[in-house]
Parts: structure tokens; C-alpha cells; sequence
């Protein structure tokens, strides 16, 4: 179900073909979040001219929203969502930390101290077990295991489903996370024992910002029989520190020398740590994390396909992604702009409709539902579009040039 079609030379970059029962995927590849099964501000037209390939849907939402009876009787998400192509759906894992210590401690999957402010801790809503999750949502409790969630997963009909697992938190300290770690485990055995499907399934490796962990969590997860892997839960410090590819015998080798001055160097030790564990003929995910230098340094590390809610969410608020870099199209001095709101972007909002900054800006002042459309479309066509030419520079032996060049810019 994965071929790997070309390997870059100078990092551990590849470009391949993931095939599912509903389409090809090239990748490396950008997911795009439809939570409730359906991308906000897109229908599935809209999303094939954007050149989505995948989507991704969230098992916990879902399940709560149709039950247990509205599940048994469910067309299927392709149907739900009129989309024909591959989709992906999450285990429910993620919101065992979102609705749990995330809420309690203000705090997100990347740790940054600017982040743990006072006003955003909230009531944690989870109670965690060794064999499963309650939580309190709505006023309910509800309970959810590795064998329910591979039971909802089925029955969204998703090509591609992944094992339950407990995200951690940046500052849970290693005691906690081995004990997580062994949780995710054990899960990950019983969600390949509960699947009664032929959908593709992915495990999960864990570990924090732990380096044994992340190590010991690779190789476990690698040796199981998984039709592939994602890395997910809580990173380490996001800068500081040299950018390496590391391999199994710790012999590194440098990406690059820099990333840019205005945001320093991301270093991403987790996948340094867990990818060459990981069997090389199968395609591994990075959950939830997809900013543009995200993308160069996951693919630079091997990493074949990214989900990230940051091209949908931030277009709602006004921010667009621009060849010439990030706009906040709000700001005043897009008042006056009458330049397209990408000149070098091919989409239908930028080389069609040639909506201008200022067009954009004054759609979003004055509370026009049509600007979250037009910025989400652009939006999710920039960050696919880019995917499409990280691919075409691996495929050139070009793509070290090209990600340096890129993040020189410091977009």
C-alpha cells in the first residue's frame, strides 16, 4: 500500500505513492482537518481544486455527536462528506489530552513557557485508567478503550485509522510518561487485536520530550504489525539546539546550517529519535503539527504526510499564507493594497477571481461570510500546492536548495 518512488540524497526526504481504496496519495502530503466531517468554508468540489488528497475527521466528536445507535447506522463518512478520495480518521487519543491535562494546565503539545498563562487553565475533564478513558462532556461521562475506538473508527468507514493512545504533556516528567507510555502500549496491541476490517491502521509512538522513550516507544511500535506509524503527543523545547538527522547508530549528519534569524532553529529531536526505529517501507504521519517549517523538517527527517488545523483555522481569523510570506489581511495597511492576495498563487481566488487585499481585508472588517471562504480556499491550496513542490524539488535532487532557500524567507 506504500512504494517509495524516490529518496533524497543529502536528507532522509522521500517521495512515494500510498495507495487506499478510494485514491492514490502522493506524498509527501498535507492532510486537511474536517473534525465533524466537513472542512469549514469548503465543500468537496472546492476541495479537489485546492488539490486536497486527504482528509482527516476526529473519532471522539463524531462518536458523541451520532452515539452508539446513530453509529450503527451510518452511511460512512466518503458518503456523509461527498468526498471519494482517501480519508483518515484520529483514534480519540488527542482529546484525552485536550479535554484533560491541557485544559488543567493551560498548556499545548509543544512546550513554551509564553503559553502556561493563568487564564487558560480550565477543569481537566478526563479521569485516565490503565484500560480506558472517562469523560466528562456535556454533563455526561462517557468511556472510551482501545476497543471502542477502533468500533467507532469502523464504522466511520475512514481508509485510514489509527491505534487509541494517551497523548502526554510537555511537562509531564518521565515517571508519568513511561507509565503513558506503557498505556499506549498496551492499546496499540489491543486496538490490532479489536479490528475486524480490511482499513489500513496506523500505531503511535509516544514519549515526550524523553529521548529513551521515544526510542524505546519506536521500536515497540515499529514491531508490530501496523500498515503504518505516526509520531504524535508532546515536543520539547520548539528552538535552540543544531538541526541533525541521526540514524539507528547515532551517527549524525547535518540538514542545513540555518533556518532563518527572526524565528531560530527548530530542532525536532522526537523524530530524530523515533524515525530510524520505524520499518522504512511503510509510511509514517506526524499528528497535528503542520506549519510551514513544521513541513521542510518533518520532510527532511522522513516524515511522508502532516495534519494541522493551522491553513483552515487562521484563514477564519484573517491570516492568509503568501509566497511573499504570513499576512494578518486585517491590518491597516492592506486598506489601500490592490495586488491579488498571492500574485504567484494559482488558485481560483488568487489567478480567477483576482480578489485583492484590500477586497479580502474589507470582507473580513465588515463581518462578509464570504472572506473565511475565500481565505480558507487559498489557504489549503497554498499549503498543498507547496507539498507539491517540496515533492518535485526530492524529485529533482534539489530539495536541501529548496527548503533553505524557503525558510531563508522566514515565512
Amino acid at each position: 500500500m506504500f512504494k517509495i518512488l524516490k529518496k533524497d540524497k543529502g536528507t532522509s526526504a522521500r517521495i512515494g505513492v500510498l495507495e487506499t481504496p478510494h485514491s492514490s496519495v502522493e506524498t509527501p502530503s498535507y492532510v486537511v482537518v474536517g473534525t465533524h466531517a466537513k472542512v469549514r468554508e469548503l465543500n468537496s468540489g472546492e476541495l479537489e481544486k485546492t488539490k486536497t488528497q486527504i482528509i482527516i475527521a476526529n473519532t471522539y466528536h463524531l462518536w458523541r455527536a451520532l452515539g452508539d445507535e446513530g453509529l450503527k447506522n451510518y452511511a460512512g463518512l466518503h458518503k456523509e462528506m461527498n468526498w471519494n478520495r482517501t480519508l483518515m480518521t484520529d483514534s480519540g487519543g488527542f482529546q484525552v489530552f485536550s479535554l484533560g491535562f491541557a485544559r488543567e494546565s493551560g498548556v499545548g503539545k509543544i512546550e513554551n513557557s509564553e503559553q502556561r498563562t493563568a487564564d487558560r487553565k480550565d477543569k481537566n475533564l478526563v479521569e485516565i485508567t490503565d484500560d480506558g478513558v472517562y469523560f466528562k462532556d456535556g454533563g455526561e461521562e462517557c468511556y472510551l478503550d482501545a476497543k471502542k475506538s477502533i468500533w467507532i473508527q469502523e464504522r466511520l468507514g475512514a481508509d485510514i485509522i489509527f491505534a487509541f493512545d494517551e497523548p502526554t504533556s510537555p511537562l509531564h516528567d518521565h515517571k508519568y510518561t513511561k507509565e503513558s507510555l506503557e498505556r499506549t502500549h498496551r492499546w496499540a496491541n489491543e486496538s490490532l487485536k479489536s479490528k475486524k476490517t480490511d482499513q489500513l491502521m496506523y500505531g503511535i509512538v509516544q514519549g515526550g520530550k524523553f529521548e529513551d522513550l521515544r526510542r524505546e516507544s519506536a521500536r515497540y511500535i515499529g514491531s508490530l504489525d501496523f500498515d503504518g506509524f505516526a509520531i504524535g503527543g508532546s515536543f520539547g523545547t520548539s528552538f535552540g539546539g543544531s538541526i541533525l538527522l541521526t540514524t539507528v547508530d547515532d551517527s549524525p549528519h547535518s540538514v542545513r546550517d540555518s533556518v532563518g534569524t527572526s524565528r531560530g532553529k527548530k530542532k525536532f529531536s522526537e523524530l530524530e529519535w523515533s524515525i530510524p526505529f520505524l520499518p522504512e517501507n511503510k509510511p509514517r504521519h506526524l499528528l497535528g503539527i503542520g506549519l510551514i517549517e513544521d513541513l521542510f523538517l518533518g520532510v527532511a527527517r522522513g516524515i511522508d504526510t502532516f495534519d494541522c488545523v493551522v491553513p483552515t483555522r487562521e484563514a477564519r481569523h484573517g491570516v492568509v499564507y503568501t509566497s511573499a510570506g504570513r499576512f494578518d489581511i486585517k491590518r491597516g495597511i492592506f486598506r489601500d493594497d490592490n495586488s491579488v492576495i498571492d500574485p504567484e498563487c494559482a488558485c481560483e481566488v488568487c489567478s480567477v477571481k483576482k480578489t485583492t487585499r484590500a477586497e479580502l481585508r474589507e470582507m473580513f472588517k465588515s463581518k462578509n461570510l464570504e472572506a473565511g471562504h475565500l481565505a480558507t480556499f487559498h489557504n489549503v491550496y497554498f499549503f498543498n500546492n507547496l507539498m507539491a513542490q517540496i515533492r518535485q524539488s526530492i524529485k529533482e535532487d534539489r530539495f536541501k536548495e529548496f527548503m533553505d532557500g524557503y525558510l531563508k524567507t522566514g515565512i
